[in-house]
Parts: structure tokens; sequence; C-alpha cells
């Protein structure tokens, strides 16, 4: 049974890009071939600010919305997140989507295509990498950084350069180790 790939577009913001890089990185990362890919957008799924009585160690769901993101999420076995820079950290929409689950976190790998301005979105990857350590999920070191992300743009999708590619490929490679040892971890 192959693993399985989430990614997630964390960005919910209007006229966002990171819609496009998440476009481009479940293409690659199908194209590549290690992993069954799923792409999830939180502006589709529409999380509200967290919003169950009981912490989410319990899995005690009460509403809709936390249940389908259980199941896409524990489903899993690693992660990508396309992730934005908000004023130097993660967007409030990556951390609620994290707050909302506990379990289902736990033992997955996790790697980011960060991107905005000349950072790139490095800043942001700091905070969220401490984020998930703390739901026990295990973030690589590989990942792909996408500075001056409007450059990158053409008739509406990311047109990426060969240092995209390459790190898009060493990243798939490296999340495709870590999350088959983590696997037995979880049974």
């Amino acid at each position: 049974m192959p693993l399985k790939l989430n990614i997630i577009v964390t960005s919910t913001r209007p006229g966002r890009v990171g819609d496009k890089l998440g476009i481009w990185i479940a293409d690659f990362a199908r194209a590549e071939g290690s992993f069954e890919v799923e792409m999830i957008d939180l502006a589709d799924l529409n999380l509200p600010i967290y919003d169950e009585p009981h912490h989410p160690r319990l899995q005690n769901y009460q509403n809709d919305h936390t249940k389908k993101w259980s199941e896409m999420s524990d489903a899993a076995d690693a992660f990508i997140f396309v992730l934005p820079e908000y004023n130097h950290t993660a967007p409030p929409s990556f951390i609620n989507a994290i707050d909302f689950l506990s379990k289902e976190w736990a033992y997955k790998a996790a790697s980011f295509v960060s991107y905005g301005g000349i950072s790139g979105g490095i800043r942001a990857v700091d905070i969220a990498k401490h984020i998930l350590t703390t739901v026990k999920i295990m973030p690589i070191l590989e990942q792909v950084m996408v500075p001056m992300v409007t450059q990158h743009l053409e008739n509406d999708a990311f047109v990426p350069n060969e240092i995209h590619t390459q790190s898009a490929d060493q990243m798939l490679k490296e999340l495709k180790k870590w999350a088959e040892a983590l696997k037995p971890l979880r049974a």
C-alpha cells in the first residue's frame, strides 16, 4: 500500500498565491511517484476558529468540519504544508488547523513549500516547526523555499525554476524515508 501524502494549502486569504504552489507541488509529487497524493485547501475546508467543546486529544469531535478534517489528516503518512509568511510567522489558518486535532498528527513526517517576499517564508517555517513538534510531527530539513513568489507566476500558475524542482525532488525523497521510518510507531 503506497504512502499517503497530504499537501495542505494553508492560506485562506482572497487573492492568495498558495493554491498555485499547491497545484504545482501536488503535480510534481504525483509525477515523482513515491506517494498517493491528496491536495487539501484550508479555504475549501473552511474551519472556523477552534470551536470544539472537548480537548482534541479525546477525539470526541462534535462538529462535522472537525470530523472531516480528522479523517483527512488521520489517513496521511506525511504532510507538505504550503506556507506563506505573515508578519514573520505562519498564518493563523495554519495554527488553527493544527490546533483542531491531536492524535491524528502523531509520528508523521512533514515538510514545507514556503513562500513570500525576500525571506521566502523561512521565518514562518521556523515557527511552524516548533508548533508541529508539539503535536509529535517530525518536520524534516528539506523543503522548497520560494522568495519573491510573484516573480514566479505566469498565466495564473506557478512556474518553478531549477532550484525549486531540485529542492522538491530532494524533499520528497527524504519525506518518503521519514514517513516509512515513522509508520511502525503508529501501529
